[in-house]
């Protein structure tokens, strides 16, 4: 009891970078502002902060990130409409 089973996983914590923030920011405003689709720049914006809480609650259910291998598989990569997070 109290005890998790073997093969899950645990939720972490996602710490986004001030360069990873100021890349989100971006993509909406150019969708907003840019392409004048200011209904379609909070979906985007959503759908990539709903993405990061999906890596957030299961880390492993994403694959590992090829760009950024390291000894521990910490990093995980997931597809969210057309950006990789």
């Amino acid at each position: 009891m109290g005890q998790q089973k073997k093969g899950t996983t645990k939720a972490r914590q996602i710490r986004l970078s001030h360069n990873a923030i100021k890349n989100i920011d971006e993509i909406t405003g150019y969708v907003a502002l840019i392409k004048k689709e200011p209904l379609n720049a909070i979906y985007i914006g959503d759908a990539i902060f709903e993405t990061i809480k999906r890596i957030s609650a299961n880390p492993l259910a994403f694959r590992e990130c090829e760009q950024l291998a390291t000894k521990s598989k910490i990093y995980r990569r997931a597809a969210c409409l057309s950006w990789s997070i």
